[in-house]
């Protein structure tokens, strides 16, 4: 009987406090250093604030990121049940032309040009010429039809890739042009007015 009232007592444990100024102060700097950290530190931080070990899975990026979200999560409490409910439903009633966040993107170049269905991506792989065609709702390979360009490049290598650097469509911290702000863009893109001497006649 004592054993079954203390777990109901720990059920009924009250929500932590906030954190006072100088620890949101500190969670802040925390939090904003995570980026800057590779790998290896990542995972000590992980240990440090959150105890066992982090997916593995996760690409170093996401795995900054989840861990500031946790972090956080444990300081001020993570989302209720209700406003995920509302979320959800918020979700499901909107507007469905804007894309999802984790969506296919379609493949472009380097340039930030998109390609169409129709067109041909070729890669040379272990002295074997690969190619593989842009579908309008995926891609073709082999005589198969793939959802993504990274599944692809899993089915020739049989390794994890990124399928857009795979088939150099963007190498590894360019940023490509569809990223870059509009003025960036437009100035790139129009070319620059003729000087006089080229002007005159």
């Amino acid at each position: 009987m004592a054993r079954l009232r203390k777990t109901r007592s720990l059920a009924k444990a009250p929500a932590q406090p906030a954190p006072l100024a100088d620890d949101r102060e500190r969670l802040s700097q925390l939090v904003s250093s995570l980026p800057d950290l590779d790998r290896r530190q990542l995972l000590l931080q992980w240990r440090n604030h959150l105890g066992g070990t982090a997916p593995a899975h996760l690409p170093t990026w996401l795995l900054a990121r989840l861990l500031a979200y946790r972090i956080q999560a444990a300081a001020f409490g993570d989302v209720s049940a209700t406003t995920q409910r509302r979320l959800r439903s918020l979700k499901d009633a909107g507007d469905h032309s804007t894309p999802v966040p984790f969506a296919n993107r379609s493949p472009a170049t380097r340039d930030g040009v998109d390609l169409r269905p129709g067109a041909l991506l070729a890669r040379e792989w272990r002295g074997r010429l690969e190619r593989v065609s842009v579908l309008s709702e995926g891609f073709a390979w082999n005589g198969d039809t793939y959802a993504s360009l990274s599944m692809v490049a899993k089915a020739i290598t049989g390794t994890s890739w990124n399928g857009h650097r795979f088939f150099g469509l963007r190498s590894g911290r360019q940023t490509p042009a569809r990223a870059m702000p509009a003025k960036a863009r437009q100035a790139r893109a129009t070319p620059s007015a003729p000087s006089q001497s080229e002007a005159a006649p």
